[in-house]
């Protein structure tokens, strides 16, 4: 907002800004957001940071209303106390051929061991028989280091279906993924599903549909692949499992009916042993690798893995989220724009727990609100570049405080292409220099042209340290104006503005005095000036066609702050500062500063009197800016 320079130059320097970014491009900070966060998904930047998403949405679903672990599943635990009664692991394989005997009265439908049994003992025959006999055991095979599968000894592999026991842990130690088949192998949760699956094919014989309405759908492996991988959704923490000690079942210190018709885990749960698993519930405590196919098995039972986007989707939701956040959040101011953003990442977390929680639908959240937050970057950067472009227009025109005022409220003063005109109560400085003519006429042009260019410089800057706004320059006169662009309806605000007038005019005298010497120092004219100042009623708008605009400010304030100025001429001797003001004005400032009365005055062009006062000196040292 500058009145010195057409209005003209500053709507097309305005709607240049505007219609290059807003306008012409008025997606630019949303394209250019959704390709840096695309860029940052390519190069997996985002994945540390979803996988800390994974885990606290997660975590937020265990506060809420959710399903519990399959009750159709158990786990016989070789925990601490078993390993206290029957000696160190591995037990003797005798214990195993009891575990089996005792649960044959209330047989579970499939019994799988997270135990590799790889080595030949003594009582591998026994062992056999009475996994024969049950017919429903899955034993585990895993693949070595020389990159050949661990199988168990082969009297017992011969007798029983096998799964294998892989864990694939993320870079963080977190078991997210399964591998349901790897090198073609299944595992163990597949083997005991088709188990459990036979198991209930003999249960229900007599009713044909109930059998078929009972039976476990079984992922398959597609043709030509050798890999399957899952990813498990932790209903909640594993110790909410139902876990039975090895030595109380062998004991039967337990109701052995739990685990009739369930799918029976054994593997090893005891305090410090070499199966650690850490899962989303447990990362400083780890859990037993045993719980990880219990949470593959109830996954598989209730067919609720989790299910992730397709990558194309995850792309264009991220183009979606960068354009819609940069239209919702471009119009916004500062603060709402912050709050905005707490809202909308807020939002989007929610509906990924939502999502969680009803559907097993894994949706990404780091980088949506990731993308969210650059689109917030992204919109800023674009305005703070308008703004300093728009500031840097403004600066020799009006103070830094003004200049912050003019782009808060940029909509409503560029409106339509011009400022739209109001009346409101303004001080207008008039200044001039004595003497211009006789002192143009004995200088060169240029040298004329940069002296004179050095005074209305300093003058500006004392205008705006008072908060003034410089309206024009008329060759060697300048008018200044306190008030504006936005109307002042409050007495105290319209006195302050006339103390800042005032307070101006001073400080340009003063700042005359050292300019002066310098100007002495170089051999140039000096500079006396005579300054009028008036406080009135004003319209304050556009003027002229559309092809060239001012934005100035009439009326007959203005005309009397002029009027005032070439009275200076003729009061020098009560008038010390040459600054003369209306009694409007010095109604304003009489308590600020010592006024000497001149006379009462009728002004060429006006039908009332004007008393006429001088400014002396300011009557204290306390600082006149205003501070707002």
């Amino acid at each position: 907002m500058a009145l010195n320079i057409r209005v003209q130059s500053l709507r097309n320097t305005y709607k240049f800004l505007k219609n290059s970014i807003l306008e012409k491009y008025p997606l630019f900070p949303g394209v250019l957001t959704a390709f840096l966060s695309v860029g940052l998904w390519q190069v997996s930047a985002w994945n540390s940071l979803e996988l800390l998403g994974f885990n606290l949405i997660f975590r937020t679903r265990n506060y809420l209303p959710h399903s519990s672990w399959d009750q159709r599943i158990a786990v016989i635990g070789i925990d601490d106390r078993t390993l206290q009664e029957y000696g160190q692991f591995p037990l003797s394989r005798d214990r195993y051929t009891q575990l089996l005997e005792t649960l044959e009265a209330t047989p579970p439908a499939a019994i799988g061991f997270d135990i590799l049994f790889t080595e030949p003992t003594n009582h591998d025959a026994e062992l056999a028989e009475a996994m024969a006999i049950n017919g429903r055991v899955v034993l585990a095979v895993a693949p070595s280091l020389q990159q050949q599968t661990l199988h168990p000894v082969a009297i017992l592999d011969r007798v029983t279906s096998k799964g294998h026991i892989a864990s694939n842990a993320d870079f963080d130690g977190i078991t997210r993924q399964y591998f349901l088949y790897i090198d073609q192998v299944p595992s163990l949760g597949i083997k005991l599903l088709e188990t459990y699956n036979n198991s209930v094919q003999h249960t229900f014989t007599a009713n044909t549909n109930k059998n078929q309405k009972s039976l476990i759908p079984i992922p398959s492996l597609e043709s030509g692949m050798n890999e399957k991988s899952v990813w498990i959704n932790w209903i909640e923490p594993t110790l909410k499992i139902p876990t039975y000690s090895f030595a109380d079942v062998l004991q039967k210190k337990i109701d052995l009916a739990k685990l009739k018709n369930k799918i029976v885990l054994v593997g090893l749960t005891a305090t410090g042993t070499n199966d650690p698993v850490k899962t989303l519930f447990e990362q400083i405590v780890a859990t037993s690798g045993v719980y990880i196919h219990a949470a593959v098995l109830d996954n598989l039972l209730n067919q609720r893995f989790l299910r992730r986007l397709p990558w194309q989707f995850e792309l264009l939701l991220l183009f979606i989220i960068s354009i819609t956040g940069t239209i919702i959040l471009t119009p916004q101011k500062f603060y709402q724009r912050i709050l905005l953003l707490g809202l909308l990442s807020l939002t989007w977390f929610s509906l990924s727990v939502l999502a969680l929680t009803t559907t097993n639908l894994w949706l990404p959240t780091a980088a949506p609100i990731g993308t969210i937050l650059l689109a917030g970057l992204s919109v800023q950067w674009q305005e703070q570049k308008e703004k300093q472009q728009l500031m840097s227009l403004f600066a020799s025109h009006v103070s830094r405080e003004t200049a912050a005022l003019i782009w808060q409220n940029r909509t409503e003063i560029f409106q339509n292409g011009q400022l739209d005109a109001k009346e409101m109560v303004v001080t207008v400085l008039f200044s001039d220099i004595r003497s211009f003519a006789t002192i143009s006429e004995v200088m060169k042009p240029r040298e004329l042209l940069n002296w004179l260019n050095t005074y209305l410089g300093a003058m500006a800057e004392c205008v705006h340290e008072y908060h003034g706004v410089i309206d024009k320059y008329i060759g060697d006169a300048v008018m200044a104006v306190f008030g504006i662009p936005f109307p002042h309806t409050q007495a105290e605000e319209i006195q302050q503005d006339a103390i800042n007038g005032v307070s101006a005019a001073m400080a340009m005298q003063e700042r005359l005095i050292l300019l002066n010497k310098k100007l002495e120092q170089l051999g140039q004219p000096a500079i006396h000036i005579g300054i009028g100042i008036h406080t009135g009623l004003v319209v304050v708008g556009s003027i002229g066609g559309s092809q060239r605009l001012n934005y100035s400010v009439l009326g007959d304030a203005v005309n009397i702050a002029a009027r005032l100025e070439q009275l200076n001429k003729n009061t020098q001797e009560v008038n010390p500062n040459n600054i003369l003001v209306s009694e409007t004005t010095y109604q304003l400032i009489k308590d600020i500063f010592y006024t000497q009365r001149i006379q009462e005055l009728k002004l060429r062009g006006r039908q009332k009197l004007t008393m006429i006062y001088s400014v002396t000196e300011i009557k204290s040292s306390v600082d006149l800016i205003d501070k707002y």
